[in-house]
């Protein structure tokens, strides 16, 4: 008896997660207090595993939260995991608690993107970096990816930009490879084309300047200064909403004290 194996059951959205983070089925098993042979049975659709069960592996292979309730359809369940729009009103406490943190962390840079890296808030020291960029880049969605890799945004400000794009374009991979997004891949594919800027002097591509040894900093040009951050992402422990658990806030510390006294000079 042959059993055909659907590529969009659960048990083969099972295997491609556990494929994808390097398990063995024996491995995931003894994650899941299973066995070898009930995981295989569920992978090729012998099986059809509980909801309760659906959950447990999700939770084991570390599967996003949207994924999960994809799961959950497959395997015939309904979703558990609401997608509430940001604006809604069960999201009130998130939204005010998301604008006290941003207010409280200025005269530092600070900003909230979704999964795919659209803005949805920013306090008043963001406004310091993107002072002068062209509106069609700041109009909204404002995506944090696009006005930092542009070549009319942020790009020709930043001194170090090969290596911040390395860094940027690296970090969007790892997220492509975790979770299956693809409007976080149209991104990627839309600023990997664009073209790099030109260094402002010939054969000085990248600042010369020593680097803190414990980040790699952003080194970005502000009237005729340069101010150096190290980037912090921060996101919310076991959301229960697709929308939350696909936020991210991102904080700019000061990387050198000529930063720290600029940026507390503008705040008087």
């Amino acid at each position: 008896m042959t059993t055909v194996v659907s590529d969009t059951g659960v048990g083969a959205l099972l295997r491609g997660w556990r494929e994808r983070r390097r398990l063995s089925q024996l491995e995931l098993a003894l994650r899941a207090d299973s066995s070898a042979r009930h995981i295989s049975f569920v992978e090729t659709g012998r099986s059809r595993p509980s909801e309760e069960m659906i959950l447990r592996l999700a939770e084991h292979l570390d599967v996003p939260v949207r994924d999960r309730n994809a799961l959950l359809l497959a395997g015939g369940y309904a979703p558990r995991y609401t997608e509430s729009p940001l604006d809604a009103p069960e999201l009130e406490t998130l939204r005010e608690g998301i604008a006290r943190l941003l207010q409280g962390y200025e005269p530092y840079p600070a900003l909230v993107v979704d999964g795919s890296y659209t803005v949805v808030a920013a306090n008043r020291a963001i406004g310091l970096l993107l002072g002068g960029l062209p509106e069609h880049l700041l109009a909204p969605p404002m995506n944090a990816m696009r006005v930092t890799l542009h070549p009319e945004g942020l790009a020709p400000r930043i001194r170090n930009f090969r290596e911040w794009r390395g860094h940027l374009l690296a970090q969007m991979e790892r997220q492509i490879a975790f979770a299956r997004s693809e409007a976080l891949r149209a991104v990627y594919e839309e600023v990997t084309a664009y073209p790099l800027p030109e260094p402002a002097d010939a054969g000085d591509a990248e600042d010369p300047e020593p680097y803190p040894y414990f980040a790699l900093p952003l080194r970005i040009e502000h009237d005729g200064r340069v101010l150096s951050f190290v980037s912090s992402i921060s996101t919310f422990n076991t959301p229960m909403d697709v929308t939350v658990a696909e936020l991210a806030i991102e904080t700019m510390l000061p990387a050198d004290p000529a930063t720290v006294e600029y940026l507390r000079s503008l705040s008087g």
